[in-house]
Order: structure tokens, then C-alpha cells, then sequence
């Protein structure tokens, strides 16, 4: 088993200490960011296999910080190396560059000769990363932000979640051991602790852009900060979601009970605490579905990842069951207790159309609403009442006309379903985990896939440049072996 030296629960982060992380991470960023990224991908691997080298000892930390089973835990330590070495292979690629040369053309057929361009994107500069809480590993120190950022060329300041204090510094501990014996630099990437360490860094003007994935309340506080610093930055957060789902009484009709325990495994699945939870299920009147639910079987309580998130469950639960529009559809003994046992609340599309956002109010823990609907022309209006979602899924058959439905959410949402349960974010090259407001801050951007690293970036464009002055990434001969687009043309 691995030996770390962090044993203790760290304190915040002082003023001083934060001062000579911040300072460290803009001399690191500009030597990481030079860095080939052939080299940027041996160090990215080099943290994964560390990682996986400290599993014995973190996953056991997490289980005691988060309440989380080990077989959870292992499998979610897994993906964050997985991603890590993803990006490993995007580097090598490099197409991510988006590196376009347009040569020079005096017969250019705007009117006016055209210059010798070469654009490509780079690094943007340190990165603040606030650690979620559901996703210990990744979403937390090492987890998809992190991984991004540094395969951009950036150095990462993370700010660890208060849930997990101790696992944050032992994984930083990993990571910034693995990185300085991959040869990074000093700074490169550094752990700091406490609310007013995490405001004091995002306001720096030596941060460039932040990434966030929590609560609605807490981001929105600091997308303001972002926003209101003398050189706004950007703020990729992700916030809230209720991810409905939408069910056509042809599928009600031919998979209604699949499609109810699908649904019971789904919204429970981590004690209800995925971000992409199916929190609202819409079902035909009379088709049995309503029924199938009451008298499905609920899994067992789990409890929360701590007493903080368990208390804002109970305040959410307790004012939806408060509400006239809401009955009680099924029910775990002890709701409220710790661990709560599972509930289902039902209610009426027409008390949705009512009452849209009261009805819609996410609940991070194991509840979700099921709504009746009378006719299947009512599910365009009703997925209109929703703000931006990170999913939304129907459930129909292939005789069923939903484009009208889809339309809406594809509007509504970054990622739309077919007959599939939205939790469970595969990464991958096509992965979108994002959506608009408030689902995240940033709509044309994803927090999982390759694509995620492109919020690290941003393009500059060299005009008229010797071939000696030029990055690496835009000389002719090409030294990388990138693709690029060569005067309109893949390469």
C-alpha cells in the first residue's frame, strides 16, 4: 500500500500561502503551456498510473468522508485515471489545436488580397477548479476539469470541496507528486482550502477561467464574482438540473414495467445525488405506469455524502410534500431520517402548467416527481415550462411522433435520450455535459468528453509571420504531425 504523508485534515489556506500558490501558477502556466504536448500527455499518464497506484489508500478516505460503498468508489477512481489518459491521446492527436494556415491569395474573391493567417488555439492561462461533492475522484481534485485544464497547457488551483478535506489533500498529493516527476513545473498544480481562499482566488487577475460543478446558489455566487472582476473571466459552471423524462403511452403500453423499475434504479441510483438524475417523470393517465410505481419496490435508505447535503434534502422535501399540488406516490420508511428512505410524489399536468418552478424544484437526494398527463399533445407545452436541463429523455416507439417533443428539448437540453436512462455520463469524443442556463453558466461548453477541453483554450491568429516566429503548430513543414485545415482543407 502507499504511503502519504498527509494524515491530518488540512486547515484553510492563508492569505501568504495563497499569494505563493497564485504567483506559482502563472510562472508554471506559461512554462506548461510551451511545453510540446506529446510531453503534456506522458505526464497526464504519469498521474493516472499514480492514482491507480493510491487507490488502497484513498478509496478507503473517501468511503470514511463521503459515505459512498467501495465498489462506487473504485469504479469512479477508475474512470478519473480513464480520463486522464483520454486526454493523454487527444494530446498526442492534436487536432484539437484547430490549427488552420490560409495562405497568402492576391486573387482572393472578396475584393482584397488575402493575407498569410494561421490561427490555432492556446492555453488560456491558470485555471481556479472548484471540487464537486458527489463525484469524490471525478469530479473532485484529479476529476474531468482538472484533466482538461492541464491537458490545455494551463496550471490548475483547485479548490477542494469541504466534503471531502482529507481525500482532497491526499489526492493532491498524487497528482503533484506525479507531475513534478513527469518533469512539470513548480506550481503547475496546487490544493487550497476554505470558502474565502476560493472568492479571494477567482477575483486574481492572475486566474484566467474557472470551472465549478455544485449547487444553483453557490455558483451563481461566483459567476457573479467572475463577471464583476475588472477583466471578467470565463466561469464554466455546472449548477442544477431536474432532467425530466417523457413516456408516450405507446411505451407505457409496451415496456411500462421495464420502463418503471428503469426508472426507481435511476432516480435512486447514488442515493439520488447524480447530477443527472431523472427528477420528473411524465406518464400517461390510465395506462398502469402511476400504478406500477405505487406499488413498486424501493430500494433501501443510503445516506447522504454528509449531514450538510442531508439537511438541505430534508428543507427541499419537506416544503414539496408541504405542497397542495403534490400527493404522496410512494414512500421508503423514514424519509426523513438519516439515512431517508426513497419518495415519489405525484401530481397533474395541469398543476404543473400552474405552477411551473415550484413544481420543477430539484431535490439532490433519493425524490422524484411523476406527472400524469391526458394526451401526448400536451408533452411540447409541458417540456417548455422547463428551464435548461443537462438531459431529457423520451421514452416512445419508433411509430411515435415526437419531433415536436424533441424539438423542444433539443432547446431545452445539452443532451437528449432515446429510450435510455440519463444517468451514467460515458466519457467520451461526443459526450455533451452541459446545457442552458441553469443547467450551466456556459451553454457551448461540456464539462465530460474530449470536447471539454476546448473551455481552456482560446485562439490567437498570427498574421504575416516569419516561419521562424511561428508556434510550433503552424509551420509549414509541420513538426507535429498535426491535421489542420490548409486553405479551406482537412490536412
Amino acid at each position: 500500500m502507499m504511503t502519504l504523508s498527509t494524515a491530518t485534515i488540512p486547515e484553510a489556506t492563508q492569505p501568504a500561502e495563497l499569494e505563493s500558490i497564485l504567483a506559482a501558477a502563472e510562472t508554471a502556466s506559461r512554462i506548461w503551456a510551451a511545453r510540446l504536448p506529446s510531453e503534456r500527455a506522458v505526464a497526464l499518464e504519469a498521474v493516472a498510473d499514480a492514482l491507480d497506484a493510491a487507490r488502497d489508500v484513498l478509496v478507503p478516505t473517501a468511503m470514511v468522508e463521503t459515505n459512498l460503498p467501495e465498489a462506487r468508489l473504485t469504479g469512479e477512481l477508475k474512470r478519473t485515471t480513464f480520463q486522464l489518459r483520454l486526454f493523454a491521446e487527444v494530446l498526442r492527436d492534436g487536432g484539437y489545436l484547430d490549427a488552420r494556415i490560409d495562405h497568402p491569395d492576391p486573387e482572393w474573391p472578396m475584393g482584397a488580397p488575402r493575407p498569410d493567417l494561421r490561427r490555432v488555439l492556446e492555453p488560456i492561462g491558470p485555471v481556479l477548479v472548484f471540487a464537486a461533492s458527489n463525484f469524490p475522484f471525478a469530479f473532485s481534485v484529479a476529476g474531468g476539469d482538472t484533466a482538461s485544464a492541464l491537458a490545455a497547457g494551463n496550471a490548475v488551483i483547485l479548490k477542494a470541496h469541504p466534503g471531502h478535506l482529507l481525500l482532497s489533500a491526499q489526492t493532491g498529493e498524487v497528482v503533484s507528486a506525479a507531475l513534478a516527476a513527469a518533469g512539470a513545473p513548480h506550481g503547475t498544480f496546487s490544493v487550497i482550502f476554505g470558502t474565502d481562499a476560493g472568492s479571494e482566488a477567482l477575483a486574481d487577475p492572475r486566474v484566467k477561467a474557472s470551472g465549478f460543478t455544485g449547487s444553483i446558489s453557490g455558483g451563481r455566487a461566483l459567476f457573479d464574482i467572475a463577471n464583476s472582476r475588472p477583466e471578467p473571466i470565463p466561469f464554466y459552471g455546472e449548477l442544477g438540473s431536474n432532467n425530466p423524462v417523457f413516456v408516450t403511452p405507446a411505451a407505457a403500453a409496451a415496456n411500462g414495467p421495464d420502463i418503471a423499475s428503469g426508472f426507481v434504479g435511476s432516480f435512486t441510483a447514488g442515493a439520488g445525488q447524480f447530477c443527472t438524475k431523472p427528477g420528473t417523470l411524465f406518464v400517461p393517465a390510465g395506462s398502469g405506469l402511476t400504478e406500477a410505481l405505487r406499488q413498486a419496490a424501493l430500494p433501501a435508505e443510503a445516506k447522504l455524502l454528509n449531514s450538510r447535503l442531508h439537511q438541505g434534502y430534508r428543507e427541499v422535501l419537506g416544503t414539496l410534500t408541504a405542497n397542495s399540488r403534490f400527493s404522496v406516490l410512494a414512500q421508503g420508511p423514514n424519509p426523513l431520517a438519516d439515512p431517508p428512505g426513497p419518495t415519489l410524489l405525484l401530481t397533474t399536468a395541469e398543476n404543473v402548467f400552474a405552477s411551473p418552478r415550484e413544481l420543477q424544484q430539484e431535490c439532490f437526494g433519493p425524490t422524484a416527481v411523476v406527472v400524469e398527463y391526458d394526451d401526448v399533445s400536451q408533452l411540447p407545452e409541458l417540456a417548455a415550462t422547463f428551464e435548461g436541463q443537462l438531459t431529457a429523455t423520451v421514452f416512445g416507439t419508433d411509430e411515435d411522433d415526437m419531433a415536436g417533443l424533441v424539438e423542444v428539448l433539443a432547446r431545452k437540453a445539452g443532451r437528449v435520450l432515446w429510450n435510455q436512462w440519463p444517468t451514467g455520463v460515458s466519457v467520451t469524443y461526443a459526450q455533451q455535459h452541459g446545457g442552458p442556463y441553469p443547467a450551466t453558466t456556459a451553454v457551448g461548453s461540456t464539462s465530460v468528453g474530449t470536447a471539454a477541453i476546448g473551455r481552456f483554450l482560446r485562439p490567437v491568429a498570427y498574421q504575416g509571420f516569419p516561419e521562424h516566429l511561428l508556434p510550433l503548430s503552424l509551420k509549414e513543414d509541420n513538426p507535429l504531425g498535426i491535421p489542420r485545415l490548409i486553405n479551406g482543407e482537412r490536412t
